[in-house]
């Protein structure tokens, strides 16, 4: 249980990534790519691939590629197809990659559950936020969504890298918002003559 607490900066730090590769595959592995690179964060020796001017570049282009494409209306709602699962697994690598002061056993499980599930969790919201925009707007609508992903992609792995408790306490105050909106918004009230 020590070591858990000894960890919880690095925990805190890898749940806010997974969390932000939910938002966008690529922004948070370029964030810590560029944050190993200037040694701002350690990832373990499994992922110190990251840690190389190779593996930037290489996921400069895949950011780019990523964030052009979801600008292109109806290809954005293909791409969340392909993003859900890459999006699961982007969050669980990444995790594992800077759950540094951790045992390979409670890395890993942490990673999958915490990792893989932030990810999960906020891409599946971003998922359904599309699917409305789409709906009402016929697509057209979908650029400020994609632009918003974009952002909260880009503070989301700022925040976490910088000041991981903060990045939880913003990831938490987001999903209580999302919660209150879906769960308890007025419905407009319909007279019926």
């Amino acid at each position: 249980m020590e070591e858990l607490i000894n960890a919880a900066p690095s925990i805190a730090l890898g749940v806010g990534l997974a969390a932000a590769c939910g938002f966008r595959v690529f922004v948070p592995l370029l964030g810590v790519s560029g944050a190993a690179l200037y040694d701002l964060i350690p990832v373990t020796p499994g992922m110190a691939w990251l840690d190389s001017w190779p593996a930037f570049y290489c996921l400069l282009a895949a950011t780019i590629v990523e964030v052009a494409a979801y600008y292109i209306p109806w290809v954005d709602n293909a791409l969340d197809s392909l993003a859900s699962p890459a999006a699961v697994v982007a969050g669980t690598l990444l995790a594992a990659a800077v759950f540094t002061d951790l045992p390979p056993m409670w890395r890993w499980s942490l990673a999958l559950i915490a990792g893989g599930g932030a990810a999960g969790t906020v891409q599946a919201t971003t998922t359904a936020a599309r699917g409305v925009s789409t709906v009402a707007t016929a697509g057209m609508g979908n650029f400020l969504v994609s632009t918003s992903e974009l952002f909260l992609a880009v503070v989301t792995t700022v925040v976490s890298i910088v000041a991981p408790f903060v990045a939880i306490v913003l990831l938490i105050v987001m999903g209580l918002s999302v919660i209150r909106w879906v769960f308890f918004r007025r419905r407009p009230v319909t007279v019926r003559c």
